[in-house]
């Protein structure tokens, strides 16, 4: 119905704006803390535009949504990849830190077979979601840790003056913060109370409006934080924006979701979805390898597969 559509739109609209004031101030709090635009993207920035899949996933669960709690995620880090970096790197090609491109590529890896494995195993249950939440504070440490001893002066910007603005000043940053996390919130409960709605109403799965609608509207964050840092010439932060942010979707949203509350796995995830996932893992290895940089030609493969697999999806719930 229309209100059920209204709802769904308004979900997303609420969803990106509370994600932007998020990601705004959690960046100019880690500038004023000292940290390196790199580790920004990869922390902060990341788990920031995490948010709304993370909330609307739980929120999913303890509505006993399984299909759109874990649609989501698994979605979403297909999203990521070959739709939001694929449009990326057709703008701007984007350069790939060798300094930790293997320490992020190896734990991007590790958190997509975990993934894998949780999805076959068919469950998630708070043993697995805690040792998911562990991985992820192990990850933070080892990121701070070496960002410390890799880090130059004059990496934060100036100190703040006496005449900056509000904007400027840390509790707008932190009030920044704290209205984001609010309207994340509020806009991920309407999501997916719209997102039900129209699977019902259009008779498909739960599961495929999960890994759609519902994944690319969580995604329209990281979509304007990969834009923003690609037009302002930080490709650093794009590209570790979409890498912190895969690896949060597992580690952190799977597993908190699981703590929250424990659900099944659908089936379907685990015949094509899962497999996409880590094929488009695997593509994102292999264009950051070559040549250091994600090409503009290589956007345009990863944007074209993202089509191709909607085009699926789409064949699939039809047929």
């Amino acid at each position: 119905s229309l209100v059920t559509l209204f709802w769904l739109c308004a979900g997303l609209v609420t969803l990106v704006f509370g994600g932007d004031l998020l990601v705004r101030g959690a960046a100019a709090l880690a500038r004023r803390l000292g940290i390196s635009p790199l580790l920004i993207g990869l922390t902060l920035v990341g788990f920031g535009t995490s948010t709304p899949e993370l909330v609307t996933s739980i929120q999913a669960a303890l509505v006993g949504s399984p299909g759109v709690s874990i649609g989501n995620v698994v979605g979403s880090n297909i999203a990521n990849i070959l739709l939001i970096l694929g449009a990326t790197a057709l703008m701007a090609p984007i350069a790939v830190s060798k300094d930790t491109f293997l320490r992020d590529s190896s734990v991007l890896v590790a958190s997509a077979l975990i993934c894998l494995a949780l999805v076959l195993y068919g469950a998630l249950d708070r043993f697995f979601g805690a040792v998911l939440i562990l991985g992820l504070l192990g990850y933070v440490v080892w990121c701070f840790r070496s960002d410390v001893s890799t880090a130059t002066v004059g990496e934060t910007g100036p100190a703040p003056s006496e005449e900056s603005s509000r904007w400027d000043a840390a509790w707008f940053q932190v009030a920044l913060v704290i209205a984001g996390l609010a309207l994340t919130i509020l806009g991920a409960k309407w999501l997916v109370g719209g997102a039900i709605g129209i699977a019902a109403a259009l008779g498909v799965s739960e599961t495929l409006i999960g890994l759609t609608v519902v994944a690319v509207g969580t995604s329209l964050p990281e979509l304007v934080t990969a834009f923003t840092a690609a037009r302002r010439g930080h490709s650093d932060i794009a590209y570790g924006n979409i890498v912190g942010s895969n690896i949060y979707n597992v580690l952190f949203i799977l597993g908190t979701t699981a703590v929250v509350h424990p659900i099944p796995v659908p089936p379907e995830i685990a015949r094509l979805d899962i497999w996409v996932m880590l094929a488009a893992t695997v593509a994102l290895i292999w264009a950051a390898v070559t040549g250091r940089r994600i090409s503009r030609t290589e956007g345009g493969v990863l944007l074209a597969s993202y089509v191709g697999y909607l085009f699926w999806l789409g064949c699939a719930a039809a047929g």
